[in-house]
């Protein structure tokens, strides 16, 4: 269910706005309109769906306009044209008391440089927002103290926030968005000013959070490893556009354009990728009960087989049966394939990624098998699969690399 539309957004800079505009819906480029009409164009026809409870995470490089998006979300920044719609509400048309509104109540915002009172302790800094509201002294900082709680700061709200670590600033920061319980977290390249042990523990910690709060959050970075670790769902942006949305093993397999795949080219792809993106859905199978050793025997040599799933009538993956003994049922008369099941086979379900394959791989001279949670056969994932992805080579030189250590 999507929490946020964004739809044909743009945002331009300078005098002559909507002549920048048109010539944007033209189809003139950036440094062309900049260069007819003075005017700077920071965002342009951005359109996401953004879910309720999910972690989307906008990033891009430097001046690609991801910030300035999450700034036009909650208007700290009027788009010049386009919508902005959080639960059924166009904010781009709301009044400025509407929109104070929907800023107390429904989104909060965690800043890079924290954004903290250095003259206020911890609890006075967490309480700050809802001492604006009019909450009474005792409600507020009842409130202050749970959202402490969640970000690890019991014991800390009589200290100043000067006293305090970066990591620890931070924690307030995001205690102080928590504290009037709001619908959308917006955090803006929140711990990139962090170092870099207190960042990681920051990431752990926020995927800690949100298994509990199950919070609308939208996420800046420029870091794809921060990105791919905590988003759901990633959007690159470039030039102000955004030129791909999707999870970060479907960007990964499946990059919109050369900007991606050099984005993405360095990124370690066994801690991404998963059985179900690499896997072959429809390989041969054996049935059991509906096919005898002989059909089977013709099967498999007409497919150049030696090993095959075995599944019953229901889907369920038995184990794996070989052509050798296959031939042994048939030298020995017997007509059911039963006998010659080996039900000691390596199973991973879709969701499983190639790292914890790999080990698989070493231990058996078979392929992999997919099931689901209810040991339903979904696919077999080859050797040659898990090379191609690991290597980016394509599959006929696979293969001949397999050949030649075959050969060895």
């Amino acid at each position: 269910m999507s929490k946020i539309e964004i739809k044909n957004l743009h945002l331009v800079f300078g005098h002559d706005k909507q002549k920048a505009l048109k010539q944007l819906k033209e189809g003139k480029n950036k440094s062309e309109i900049l260069k007819n009409t003075g005017c700077t164009v920071a965002v342009k026809d951005a359109t996401l769906s953004i879910n309720e409870g999910e972690i989307f995470v906008i990033m891009g490089l430097s001046g690609s306009g991801k910030s300035t998006l999450l700034r036009c979300i909650n208007r700290l920044i009027n788009p010049t044209s386009g919508e902005i719609i959080i639960n059924g509400i166009d904010i781009s048309k709301a009044s400025d008391k509407e929109l104070l509104q929907i800023r107390r109540k429904e989104m909060s915002m965690v800043f890079q440089n924290f954004g903290l009172l250095p003259h206020r302790s911890v609890l006075s800094n967490i309480s700050f927002g809802l001492e604006l509201q009019g909450v009474k002294k005792e409600v507020r900082e009842e409130k202050a103290m749970n959202s402490m709680q969640l970000v690890g700061l019991k014991g800390y709200e009589s200290q100043m926030v000067g006293e305090l670590s970066g990591g620890m600033q931070q924690r307030v920061g995001l205690a102080r968005a928590l504290a009037n319980d709001p619908e959308v977290l917006l955090m803006d390249e929140a711990f990139s000013a962090l170092d870099p042990l207190i960042r990681v523990q920051m990431q752990d910690e926020l995927l800690d959070l949100q298994e509990k709060m199950k919070k609308t959050i939208i996420f800046i970075t420029h870091d794809l490893d921060e990105a791919i670790k905590l988003g759901d769902r990633i959007a690159i942006m470039k030039d102000g556009k955004i030129v791909q949305t999707g999870t970060s093993e479907e960007i990964l397999t499946e990059p919109a354009d050369d900007y991606v795949s050099r984005f993405v080219e360095n990124v370690d792809r066994s801690k991404i990728i998963t059985a179900a993106s690499i896997m072959i859905t429809k390989p041969t199978v054996a049935r059991i009960r509906k096919e005898g050793p002989e059909a089977m025997i013709r099967k498999m040599k007409e497919k150049n087989l030696t090993v095959l799933p075995v599944i019953d009538e229901k889907n369920i993956l038995l184990g794996k049966i070989t052509l050798d003994k296959v031939i042994e049922l048939r030298k020995a008369g017997i007509k059911s394939l039963e006998s010659a099941i080996n039900p000691e086979v390596h199973s991973v379900l879709p969701s499983t990624k190639v790292e914890d394959i790999l080990p698989l791989m070493t231990r058996t001279n078979s392929h992999i098998y997919v099931v689901n949670e209810e040991k339903e056969f979904q696919g077999i994932v080859p050797l040659s699969s898990v090379v191609i992805e690991m290597t980016g080579k394509d599959k006929t030189e696979i293969n001949e690399i397999i050949q030649k250590a075959v050969d060895l």
